[in-house]
């Protein structure tokens, strides 16, 4: 395994290719990323077109469950809250989320956010739209990832040259 995060490395004994780290894949890209191969750009449309759908139909039902209240008649109150409710934990999620995209989160600091997050999923569907845009979303990150343990795995195999044990001793 590779000293970087999320990078797997393949053994030094094994005959399934080339030595070093592996691209991490990314969901609905897997390594189409690394080159923007095999359909990677339909991929990206795809990707963003579906989460703008997903967070289209999220918002219809969220209207469904405010027309509900506004039936069920529980006072102006109660319906404020569940809205004001719904925007923060919307724009919360969506920051959140876009920090994911450029720097690994903390798992306490997510499993502590998780209930915030599940709430305000419409705010994760429309970050993961607007970073389709522009690139798969957490490509930037693992690009980074990816090209440091390129470069930590060549260093290491630059030094190491030649036998150790038939080394010249110093007289």
């Amino acid at each position: 395994m590779s000293d970087q995060p999320g990078i797997p490395a393949t053994p030094a004994g094994s005959t399934g290719g080339p030595v070093g780290p592996h691209p991490e894949p990314i969901r609905f890209f897997g390594t189409t990323w690394l080159n923007h191969d095999n359909g990677y750009t339909a991929r990206r449309i795809g990707v963003a077109l579906g989460s703008l759908a997903t967070a289209v139909v999220s918002c219809l039902v969220l209207r469904l469950a405010y027309q509900g209240l506004r039936i069920a008649a529980i006072g102006s109150f109660v319906t404020l809250l569940m809205v004001v409710m719904f925007a923060i934990c919307s724009a919360l999620a969506f920051r959140h989320t876009w920090d994911g995209f450029t720097r690994r989160p903390d798992p306490d600091r997510q499993a502590s956010l998780r209930s915030l997050l599940t709430i305000g999923f419409v705010g994760s569907l429309l970050a993961y739209f607007f970073r389709s845009l522009t690139e798969a979303p957490g490509e930037k990150l693992q690009r980074e990832e990816y090209e440091a343990a390129r470069r930590h795995h060549a260093k290491r195999t630059t030094r190491r040259s030649g036998n150790p044990s038939k080394k010249r001793r110093r007289a």
